[in-house]
């Protein structure tokens, strides 16, 4: 079956993430948490947070299809080594993250929808590989702090 991409769908996993509280939603092209790739629109709207992670084994692919967000890269300590505004209207459509790599982003524009594409099956986070160094998603003020800092990096 034929899966398309179209404005419709990101309008709808837009409204989801809107409605959400995490202001975030995903659409799944996977059929199964186990499917050997995962394949999925992640709609993100501003404040939504995801703390600085990585994924000791397997990459990970953003390609931005509307909005736009600034990716972060972090050393091990939690110093940002790089960042990339990532916005199809300025010509910056995505990245590829290396396995091993501490990561986060912070979401710009209301209504950003990203594909995203890394290797299943679905494995939830160790607490290793959730930066000791960033607030938890449940520090809400903590969180919001430090996004606004992340900004001005």
């Amino acid at each position: 079956m034929i899966k398309l991409i179209s404005e419709e769908l990101l309008d709808g996993v837009t409204h989801d993430a809107q409605e959400n509280s995490r202001l975030r939603m995903n659409y799944n092209f996977h059929e199964s948490l186990d499917a050997p790739i995962h394949r999925l629109l992640n709609a993100l709207e501003p404040g939504t947070y995801l703390p600085p992670h990585r994924h000791v084994d397997k990459e990970e692919t953003y390609i931005v299809l509307r909005g736009s967000l600034i990716a972060f890269f972090y050393d091990d300590m939690g110093n940002v080594t790089e960042k990339v505004n990532l916005n199809p209207s300025a010509g910056m459509y995505g990245v590829e993250i290396p396995s091993g790599t501490w990561h986060s982003i912070v979401v710009l524009e209301s209504g950003t929808v990203i594909f995203e594409i890394k290797s299943g099956p679905y494995k939830p986070l160790p607490p290793e590989d959730v930066a000791p160094w960033a607030p938890a998603p449940s520090d809400v003020e903590g969180a919001t702090i430090f996004m606004k800092r992340m900004l001005e990096v």
